[in-house]
């Protein structure tokens, strides 16, 4: 018998549970890119239901619904202001929650009682009718066409399949290893992969036929999560009992390099939309640790409120934000993602004379400032947010050197060469010559 671990120290889970264009002015552009050196957390955490655990948001990026493993409730939190607008009740313990591709249902695993509640997220009612799955749903992921909805069940060491258009469960459950915990489908729609929390394995299941491979991948101890990067070529797996994170390469099943370590207890983890961050919540540390895929070392560890036990994790669409479930406060924490700076762009030639704007590409949180060193043609400017602008009196070419800068990671540079052409010459009307005599 093994004792898993459990959403909150008070709660003891069942056995098995636990190129420059033309006219360009460029000569040369260099673009420097820096790393975040650093996230910050909002100072008050949302208040939410009992032993917070899943955490998923909407394409839209608009709301957060959040189940709450002692409430038998899901919390639905408006991103814009970080508010609950509504409590969802859903079956007994809910755990795992995913939300469809077009937005408009979440699926929430009910382990007390083995079901699927489905939400209407058009106004967060629930259908009348749980669809009855395996023993002990844990995870769930949804296809990217939305078609189904996959269901790892611990207990029952099944993955049970449900067709969303009619909420019915496809087919008989797919058998698994023992004790299966999260999914993930990679974003291709090809294959779901599955956790083993018992056997410290990953099950490949081929999603065509829902056959499952035969050779499961041997990661590390404990495997709570999984996550894929956005181009689908590697899958980050949470090991929650040798502190680590294990990277799948995709492409052959393979565990590449030695494993990541992380905090104390890690249970979740959530890729950024750009595929440069992992962020993995680590329970009995409170903290989240932030990797980065680029060199799979960890960069960042985030500090949460003291004894949180920090569980599920999701991040906003635009990657801006991160959204972690306190399961032993009843809260949720927002990490605001600090990016650093990006500056792009090759501005077209100007004319003497001519009303000239351009503005150059920008990205990072906070919002950088563009700045230039070196002499801008007479009569343009340059504004804060890198807009290029004004009506040039003066021709030639004039090296700048463009920087975007936020305070975070290093900052971005972009040499460029402008080039004002002088006004063309009006078109010559030609000699009217003689007008000859008109008479005596």
């Amino acid at each position: 018998m093994t004792v898993l671990d459990r959403p909150h120290p008070r709660t003891r889970w069942s056995r098995a549970a636990a190129a420059l264009g033309a006219g360009a002015l460029a000569a040369a552009m260099t673009l420097g890119v820096g790393t975040a050196s650093a996230d910050t957390v909002d100072p008050t955490p949302i208040p939410v239901g009992a032993e917070p655990a899943g955490v998923a948001i909407t394409p839209d990026g608009t709301r957060a619904y959040v189940t709450n493993w002692g409430a038998g409730a899901v919390s639905v939190i408006n991103t814009s202001d970080n508010i609950v607008t509504a409590t969802v009740p859903v079956g007994s313990l809910p755990q795992g929650v995913a939300i469809t591709p077009n937005g408009l249902r979440a699926y929430v695993t009910n382990r007390g009682n083995n079901t699927v509640s489905v939400i209407n997220t058009s106004d967060n009612t629930v259908d009348p009718t749980p669809i009855t799955v395996g023993s002990e749903p844990i995870g769930v992921a949804i296809t990217p066409d939305g078609l189904r909805a996959y269901v790892s069940n611990a207990n029952g060491n099944t993955v049970s399949v449900i067709n969303t258009t009619d909420n019915t469960v496809t087919t008989t459950p797919i058998p698994v290893a023992a004790n299966p915990w999260a999914v993930a489908i990679s974003p291709n729609g090809a294959h779901a992969y599955v956790t083993h929390r018992n056997s410290n394995t990953v099950s490949v299941i081929n999603t065509t036929d829902n056959t499952v491979n035969p050779t499961p991948i041997t990661v590390g101890q404990g495997p709570t999560s999984i996550a894929f990067t956005p181009d689908g070529l590697r899958a980050y797996v949470v090991n929650l009992e040798s502190n680590s994170v294990s990277v799948i390469n995709t492409s052959d099943n393979t565990v590449t390099g030695a494993p990541i370590p992380v905090g104390q207890r890690p249970y979740q983890v959530a890729i950024t939309p750009d595929g440069q961050r992992a962020y993995v919540s680590n329970r009995t540390d409170s903290t989240v640790s932030v990797i980065n895929t680029t060199d799979n070392t960890v960069t960042t560890t985030i500090n949460l409120p003291a004894g949180g036990n920090p569980f599920g994790v999701a991040i906003t669409p635009d990657g801006l934000r991160a959204y972690v479930t306190n399961n032993a406060n009843a809260t949720v924490s927002v990490i605001t993602i600090e990016i650093a700076p990006t500056l792009t762009g090759a501005p077209p030639a100007g004319v003497v004379g001519q009303p000239y704007s351009y503005a150059f590409t920008v990205t990072g949180q906070p919002t950088p400032t563009v700045t230039a060193v070196g002499t801008l043609p007479a009569g343009l400017t340059l504004t804060e947010a890198g807009i290029l602008s004004g009506t040039p009196t003066e021709d030639g070419t004039f090296p700048v050197t463009f920087t975007a800068s936020n305070g975070i990671g290093t900052p971005a540079t972009l040499d460029v060469t402008l080039t004002i052409t002088a006004a063309p010459e009006p078109p010559s009307t030609g000699s009217l010559g003689s007008l000859g005599n008109f008479g005596s």
